[in-house]
Order: C-alpha cells, then sequence, then structure tokens
C-alpha cells in the first residue's frame, strides 16, 4: 500500500513540475516567472522526496531526503527574493496590463 501512496506522490510532484515549467513558459514577467518556479517547484520537490521516503523506507534515505526537502525550503525563497531584487536594481521591464491585451 505504501508502494501505491508513494507512486501517487511521484506522479503529482511531477505534475506539479510541469506546471511550474509551464507557468516559466507562459507568464510574462521576470517577478511572475519566479513566484510560479519557485512556489510549485518546492511543492513539487517536496511531494517528489515524500514519495521517495515513502517508497524506500530506510533510516539512510529518509535522512537524506528530508534534508532535500528542508534545505529547497531554505533556499528556494532566499533564492527567489534575491533574483527579483536583482531584476528590479537592473532595470528589467516589468509586465504591465493593457485593455487591449487579449489575455486579459
Amino acid at each position: 500500500m505504501a508502494d501505491y501512496i508513494a507512486g501517487v506522490l511521484v506522479i503529482l510532484g511531477a505534475l506539479f513540475a510541469l506546471i511550474a515549467s509551464l507557468g516559466v513558459l507562459r507568464l510574462p514577467d521576470v517577478l511572475i516567472r519566479m513566484h510560479a518556479s519557485t512556489k510549485v517547484g518546492t511543492l513539487a520537490c517536496g511531494l517528489i522526496m515524500a514519495g521517495v521516503i515513502l517508497h524506500f523506507w530506510q533510516l539512510t534515505v529518509t535522512i537524506k531526503a528530508a534534508a532535500v526537502i528542508v534545505f529547497i525550503l531554505l533556499t528556494a525563497p532566499i533564492g527567489a527574493h534575491m533574483i527579483g531584487r536583482a531584476a528590479l536594481r537592473t532595470g528589467v521591464p516589468l509586465w504591465s496590463p493593457k485593455k487591449s491585451d487579449p489575455d486579459r
């Protein structure tokens, strides 16, 4: 039963990673793209690592996968903040919606 749950977690993580990649491709602005890649990418990594923990269920694998989850949770927001800050400081043009924009 644990293998089925682990498989579902890994598949959900892969789907969220796909959604994050589509967000990076489709969204119009560096700040919005950064938001999509950070939030959904962190969730995808966490789900995949949770599936790894359930599938292998060994102490060494569990510790390593938990360390990966903690590392991603600590570094992804900081990295996103630094990317956004650098984009604003260097004057990267930001998206501004217009009334004639067909996507709006």
